[in-house]
């Protein structure tokens, strides 16, 4: 067994290293965007001594949730500390079947015994002893921050119908395409894997320039 969860935290690691090895992959502009991301975060952590972050997307099903997900990893991979990572959308909704999945395909562990219509998860990162709770919400329900923190609008939905989000401090733009355009058809688990790459590739680079800063 433990020999299984060995390779599996090795395998993990070297798609990791992948990701964070293709910052050709990330326009200029999206760089661009992610660093002024990137300023703000570090500036909060200066200040305050860390930094709360939710990710805001019209269902919280799809890419803001894995957005939470990638760069709580990608904290621990750059050893940045003191970042705290929620999702939420306009409305609640479920996390949606295909990109659990997708996380799952890619190595991480999601698990839940929820039979409900919006389950409850709870990730499990490879180096930490503590599951992290994934479920969908709106932004503003009481298990997200209700003040100071930093919002990200992962979709342009969302960024339009919220173009003032109560209790941040910040807000920044930072959309991504939705996966839900190839939902049954011949492409949905390339669309999804590829999702989860794009955003692993982005929160890694996020990361690593909170990083460079605050060293």
């Amino acid at each position: 067994m433990e020999d299984s969860r060995s390779s599996s935290k090795n395998a993990i690691g070297a798609k990791i290293i992948s990701l964070v090895n293709q910052e050709e992959l990330i326009p200029s502009t999206r760089k661009n965007q992610l660093a002024h991301l990137a300023a703000e975060i570090s500036k909060q952590i200066k200040e305050a001594g860390f930094v709360k972050v939710i990710f805001i997307c019209t269902h919280n099903s799809r890419r803001s949730q894995l957005a939470e997900i990638w760069l709580h990893i990608a904290c621990e991979y750059f050893g940045v500390e003191d970042i705290h990572t929620f999702s939420g959308g306009t409305e609640a909704t479920s996390f949606n079947p295909r990109m659990v999945d997708a996380v799952r395909r890619f190595g991480f562990q999601l698990d839940t015994s929820n039979l409900s219509d919006n389950p409850v998860y709870f990730f499990q990162s490879a180096s930490r002893t503590e599951s992290k709770k994934m479920f969908s919400k709106r932004y503003n329900h009481d298990f997200n921050p209700q003040h100071d923190y930093i919002a990200v609008m992962v979709c342009s939905e969302a960024d339009e119908d919220c173009p003032v989000v109560i209790g941040a401090v910040a807000r920044f733009a930072v959309p991504y395409e939705d996966p839900k355009a190839f939902d049954g058809s011949p492409g949905e688990q390339i669309a999804y894997d590829n999702k989860v790459e794009e955003i692993g590739r982005e929160m890694l680079y996020l990361a690593k320039m909170i990083k460079a800063d605050l060293d």
